[in-house]
């Protein structure tokens, strides 16, 4: 009996610790599964606490014939006993016999534990499916409804899936990987989305089957967690399971180059897919909904042209796209930008000069050249805020009309406004500034705030959840519809929705041609076969700069040479990367093609 109980200690102690150590690994990096970390401890512990009956019983039926099948059948047999609270604990206890103490004192100990956290495990194993089940019944019910499946229960989803409620009040809401925690905020987002009558499935989006559903009806996906590993991951999953399905979407929250190329790689079939790049998205926004202010605001030069001053604070992911959009966004005849950016990293200059080469090359940056894009970019790489350099910094922009901050946190983004509207004061001068702000809440409290004189800082907050998240701005985007026509001039739909490259660059085209027509731009407000020839050489002139600016921002260069096989989008290597006067006529027709209403 002492090898025996010593042998089985060991096994049990290696099935605990291996139950453990797969179940902290599953919480961490959560995927299709039907393995929860629930089932792998349920597993691990009825493992240890059969092979801990094992000897126990071989010792308890020595002697008896077919002793090794009956060991097995009784061991087995009280070890589901066990897991219901009736075990013949009794029984087991004082068979527990072993001239070695210690090792008789180990498994009481054990068994006595085993016998108290199987039963609690049972309990929790039979709420969890009763938790799906009842959600999958309420999902059947609604077989002709159309359904909206978020991955993820947070302020994100939560906010989309309010909007898409108020908007349709016969909508299906569907949550899933929900109650994975217990604390206070988790409880409050469980508590709001039941208030919209929203489906709760604790399982992972991937572990339910949601074709159990009335073909005719839609089903949207949206992969919305805040690990994007996961989102990318959950969403090829999706794609190869719905694929072949009718009236199916799928929008995946995403901003990294990895999930844009295995996204375009994926053989999506029927299902209609569309990445949502969040902090591009809110540029779009800004630039197609209030850009126009920019030109409104721009400074009087001595010349009679206007010069459109921009301040940037932060050079994170807003700030970045920030930045490569101004420079394509402010080409406009009769117009100069010069933009200055502040950030407290060292090698921020380095760093974006990698992401757009060109743009920031001495050939074009700050340089005048006829036919061309014209910019002018100076980055302060290791000036943060709150620094005497800072402050010394910003009083050289006198002539700042815009100010635009992201520093990673609603409380150093307000800090920073604040300070920027202060030392503006003392300049003088009343620049429009913005500041990403994520709170919904602290964003309403802000709104025309004031100081204890009752003077205005003039602050726009934006990027908040629920103006960001909502159905308007993620599914039924009017820039969106806007971009697909510039694109259909030239494109086919199906490109438009598969290859991000075409996406962004018709988004591009459709906020700089809205601009276009706000400037008064002659021509842009007609139909290309309606436009004289001074208004298409205007337009075709202005949207190559514009084009020019766009391609540099995305990184591209000049390939070398104007013949169109030298073009290598690997490399964002392009040969239309040339002045106006350089291009064939065939490309000139292009840009009057897309530059128009």
């Amino acid at each position: 009996m002492n090898w025996y109980l010593g042998f089985a200690a060991v096994l049990c102690i290696l099935f605990a610790a291996a139950a453990a150590a797969i179940a902290i690994s599953l919480g961490k990096h959560r995927g299709s599964r039907v393995l929860t970390p629930l089932n792998i401890i349920f597993g691990g512990v009825f493992l240890s606490v059969f092979v801990c009956l094992l000897p126990i019983y071989s010792e308890i039926l020595s002697g008896t014939t077919d002793r090794t099948l009956k060991t097995i059948a009784f061991s087995l047999h009280n070890t589901f006993q066990a897991f219901t609270i009736d075990a013949d604990r009794e029984i087991i206890m004082e068979s527990i016999r072993c001239p070695k103490e210690w090792l008789s004192a180990f498994y009481s100990a054990y068994l006595s534990v085993a016998f108290v956290v199987a039963p609690i495990l049972t309990f929790g194993f039979v709420l969890s499916f009763f938790k799906n089940a009842s959600a999958f019944a309420k999902y059947l019910l609604h077989f002709f409804s159309d359904v909206y499946v978020f991955s993820e229960l947070n302020e994100k989803s939560l906010s989309l899936g309010a909007d898409i409620k108020r908007n349709h009040k016969r909508a299906l809401i569907v949550y899933t990987d929900v109650f994975k925690n217990n604390d206070e905020v988790s409880y409050e987002l469980v508590e709001r989305a039941r208030e919209i009558k929203a489906i709760l499935f604790k399982k992972d989006v991937l572990a339910v089957n949601f074709g159990a559903h009335c073909k005719r009806s839609q089903i949207i996906f949206y992969t919305i967690g805040g690990d994007e590993t996961e989102n990318i991951d959950q969403s090829l999953r999706l794609i190869e399971r719905y694929r072949g399905r009718e009236n199916t979407r799928l929008f995946v929250f995403s901003s990294r180059i990895d999930g844009e190329l295995l996204l375009t790689r994926a053989d999506k079939g029927k299902l209609k897919v569309r990445r949502v790049n969040e902090v591009r998205s809110l540029v779009n926004r800004i630039l197609y909904e209030r850009g126009e202010k920019l030109f409104e605001n721009a400074k009087q030069m001595p010349n009679g042209d206007r010069k459109i001053a921009a301040v940037i604070v932060g050079l994170g992911r807003y700030g970045t796209e920030m930045l490569k959009a101004l420079t394509w966004y402010c080409q406009m005849d009769g117009y100069h930008v010069e933009i200055d950016v502040f950030d407290a990293d060292e090698t921020a200059e380095d760093r974006f000069s990698a992401i757009a080469p060109e743009l920031m090359s001495e050939q074009y940056n700050g340089v005048t050249i006829p036919e061309e894009a014209e910019y002018t970019i100076r980055i302060h790489s290791g000036v943060g805020v709150g620094t005497k350099t800072f402050a010394d910094a910003i009083a050289e922009c006198t002539d700042t009309t815009y100010a635009f901050i992201s520093l990673g946190s609603d409380e150093r983004n307000i800090e920073a406004a604040v300070e920027l509207r202060m030392l503006f004061e003392r300049m003088r001068i009343k620049p429009v500034i913005q500041s990403v702000i994520y709170s919904s809440d602290e964003r309403a409290a802000l709104e025309g705030i004031t100081n204890y004189r009752g003077q205005a800082y003039d602050i726009g907050f934006i990027g908040d959840r629920k103006t960001s998240y909502s159905e308007a701005v993620i599914m039924n985007s009017e820039l969106e519809a806007f971009a697909l026509r510039r694109h259909l001039k030239w494109g086919k739909e199906e490109e438009f929705w598969q290859y991000e490259y075409n996406y962004n660059s018709s988004v591009a085209s459709a906020i700089h041609l809205r601009a276009r027509i706000a400037c008064g731009v002659p021509g842009a407000d007609k139909k290309e076969e309606d436009l004289t020839d001074a208004e298409r050489q205007t337009i075709e002139r202005l949207e190559h700069r514009r084009w020019n600016a766009y391609m540099r921002s995305e990184g591209y260069v000049f390939s070398g040479s104007s013949d169109k096989r030298s073009r290598n989008d690997l490399a964002k290597m392009h040969h239309d990367l040339v002045d106006y006067s350089s291009l064939t006529d065939e490309e000139k027709r292009k840009d009057s093609r897309v530059g128009t209403n």
